[in-house]
């Protein structure tokens, strides 16, 4: 941990949702992710987790070791700025407390299947007649209209259903594989949050909530395909997958000393690059002289700049690349990034404390806002840590 410890405590919310109050019933990664981004840019987000259970709560609490056993890295990581209190949906007193809830919420956000939330009386329709101008965030596996509506939806499926995985094969011509990351819960956790404020802004237009689908399966295909639904756009017999990104050689290549990522772009920087790699002719050849050319015959542009990194140092090439303004980057491996210049003097790793956990990294908000900047105000809490701050039954 660096020297400068913050200790982090309730204060105001500055960002451009404050005054915007989300009941977030999410867990895992997907929805707690996008009610992150919602309470770092202002919203008072309250995360109701399952009372009772050896283990209540979300479950990533207890995924990986912690100081206080319910506050694993990462939760730590996705639960930032909410409070946290624990309710049992399906007992009088605790029914009586979500209606309470619900009725001063402006986005009610949940990753439950449809079929439990009618069981415990949270379906749109019914939060509707609470609150009728409810927004009411569903993120789902699969779209309602499909046959796999009522399926259950995991990372690891979605690649795999998505064509995402399938990629890797096509790199290698081995055998289809996982990216090492949770990217598809990631990804349609981002687009959730996308979601949540198109609607904001709608209800601020027209003071109407909405019911808003976000199935992780359609996000994470539209996210694949942006770029490798490619050559069947047109009719004809073009094949799936971006000829650049699928190439094997699309990788940091090795210099001297290391690794380096190289990315000349436009014409100027490719003629450049050869020039100082020492292949002046190389970009007179037909196959190389124009962007078109180039993304048809990717795999001998790519053979070509891995012979040509090797001949100098990694410093050397940054040195070289960032005067003549190729793009460029030094490798890091996962252990260097937090000793990542740029990255050290933009502040993007905190070192925190908070009372209940002691000292703790994090990430920064990545999004500056000049005139409401997103900030940190509560640590990620305890199991039911605001219980007492629930509103009681009249009749309790």
């Amino acid at each position: 941990m660096a020297e400068s410890i913050w200790t982090i405590s309730d204060i105001a919310a500055t960002g451009p949702l404050a005054g915007v109050r989300v009941l977030d019933m999410s867990s895992v990664v997907m929805g707690p992710l996008a009610t992150m981004m919602l309470g770092d840019m202002g919203a008072d987000v309250i995360k109701v987790e399952n009372k009772g259970g050896t283990h209540s709560g979300d479950m990533m609490r207890y995924a990986g070791t912690s100081p206080t056993g319910d506050l694993g890295p990462i939760f730590m990581a996705l639960n930032r700025n909410k409070k946290a209190v624990t309710i049992d949906g399906r007992d009088a007193v605790g029914k009586a407390q979500l209606e309470m809830l619900l009725r001063e919420a402006d986005v009610f956000f949940h990753n439950v299947r449809m079929a439990g939330m009618e069981r415990l009386g949270l379906d749109y329709e019914s939060v509707r007649k609470i609150n009728p101008q409810i927004i009411y965030i569903h993120c789902c596996g699969y779209g309602a209209e499909g046959p796999y509506g009522k399926r259950q939806a995991y990372d690891d499926l979605v690649q795999a259903a998505s064509g995402w995985a399938d990629l890797y094969a096509k790199r290698s011509d081995g055998p289809p594989a996982y990216t090492p990351s949770l990217v598809a819960d990631k990804t349609v956790g981002l687009f959730a949050t996308n979601a949540t404020l198109a609607a904001l802004v709608h209800k601020e237009r027209t003071g109407q909530g909405q019911f808003v689908s976000v199935p992780m399966f359609e996000c994470f295909t539209f996210f694949n395909m942006v770029e490798n639904l490619y050559g069947q756009t047109f009719p004809g017999d073009g094949k799936f997958g971006y000829t650049r990104s699928i190439n094997p050689r699309r990788r940091p290549y090795p210099t001297r000393d290391g690794y380096i990522a190289i990315v000349p772009y436009v014409d100027r920087q490719w003629a450049r690059f050869f020039e100082i790699g020492g292949r002046p002719g190389v970009f007179e050849d037909p196959r190389f002289s124009t962007y078109e050319e180039r993304t048809k015959h990717t795999g001998d542009l790519y053979a070509i700049i891995e012979e040509v990194a090797a001949t100098k140092t990694t410093d050397e090439w940054v040195e070289l690349l960032d005067k003549e303004d190729i793009p460029a980057m030094r490798f890091n491996t996962i252990e260097q990034v937090p000793d990542d210049p740029h990255l050290k003097a933009s502040g993007f790793f905190m070192d925190m404390e908070a009372p209940h956990i002691g000292p703790y990294r994090t990430l920064r908000h990545p999004i500056a806002f000049a005139g409401s900047p997103a900030n940190q105000r509560l640590a990620p809490q305890s199991v039911g840590a605001q219980n007492a701050d629930l509103p009681r039954p009249a009749n309790d």
